[in-house]
This record gives structure tokens, sequence and C-alpha cells, in this order.
């Protein structure tokens, strides 16, 4: 699923360009399904660092070269950070959440720079610590149900293009996570 949308990032880029709703809480279509599936999987039960995620963390910030990278479950009001490198925190409010627009979207979901972007240029993680500038982020699915449980996303202090191998890559990755949280 998640290697199919290599082919729409531009289109994806483009069409972001063009939109300047407000940042929001986004709520999926079928989010009563959603959070029911999240609490049936148990990713929120245990909050405490797995190794078999952090392995893709770690791997997207060696391959690509950012500084942050994490697996977001986002429940009715937080996300929390399932595994996170490059942050001390471990959980954010879900209104100012990049990854509540990841969620939704059903292409890869990318930021080039957070600045020139209405919906975040004054995010309180764009202008403050730790000043996001790129966010690229892919829902995760569940198997059994098709609703998005999770992102798994990158997160860069600089303003940055993706070129097609670091998309692949990136993909590559948030397949292999997909795989992981569906065994």
């Amino acid at each position: 699923m998640v290697l199919q949308n290599l082919k729409w990032y531009n289109l994806i880029v483009a069409n972001q360009k063009l939109n300047n709703t407000n940042m929001t809480n986004i709520d999926p279509v079928n989010e009563d399904l959603r959070l029911k599936r999240v609490q049936e999987m148990g990713l929120l039960d245990n909050l405490a660092p797995e190794e078999r995620f952090d392995r893709f963390t770690k791997r997207a910030i060696d391959e690509l070269h950012v500084p942050i990278s994490t697996l977001t479950i986002l429940d009715e009001s937080k996300e929390y950070y399932k595994s996170c490198q490059g942050l001390t925190e471990t959980e954010g409010p879900r209104a100012i959440s990049f990854c509540s627009h990841a969620l939704l979207s059903k292409d890869l979901f990318v930021i080039s720079d957070c600045l020139k972007d209405p919906r975040f240029a004054t995010n309180p993680m764009v202008v403050g610590s730790p000043f996001i500038r790129f966010y690229a982020g892919m829902a995760i699915y569940d198997h059994k149900t098709s609703q998005p449980i999770a992102v798994f996303c990158i997160k860069d202090r600089e303003p940055r293009e993706f070129n097609i191998s670091e998309i692949a890559s990136f993909l590559n990755i948030a397949s292999e996570v997909e795989k992981e949280m569906n065994k």
C-alpha cells in the first residue's frame, strides 16, 4: 500500500501549496472505528520504547540524514511517540500535530518548508523548539480494518526537497513499519 504512493509525490506537494486551510485538530471520517482499533491493538497500553519500532526510526535518521523520526499514535487529544529519535518529548497535543494531517492523507504528506506553508507557519513546533522546517509523514494502516492507526514521519530543522531515492527509502521504511505493526 505504501510504495504505491511514490508516483503521487509531486501532485501532493502541489496540492499542499494550494491548500490554505488553517491548522486545526482534524479527525478522520471513521474516527470512532480508528480509535477503537488503536485500543484493540493495545498501541497505547505500553509507551515504553520498543526495539521492534526503534530500529525503523533509527534507520530513517541514518538513511535520510534527518535529526528527528517518530512513529506516532494519535488518540482524541494527544499524539504519542511509540518510537522517537531526536526529541526528548514522548507526546504532544494533537491540535498542533503535523501527524494529524498525515493521518488523513491517502498519500505521502510532505511539507518542504513549514515557514512557507500557511497551515504550519505559526505552529509552536515551527516558531519554537524543535524548530521544524521540513516534515514528511505516511499513515500506517491496520490491515484488518483499513483504518490509519499511526504515522511514520521524519522531521528536519532545515527546509529540504525529497529526491526520488529519498522518497523510495522513506516509503520502504514506512512499508516495513506497517508490516511490523500488523504482526
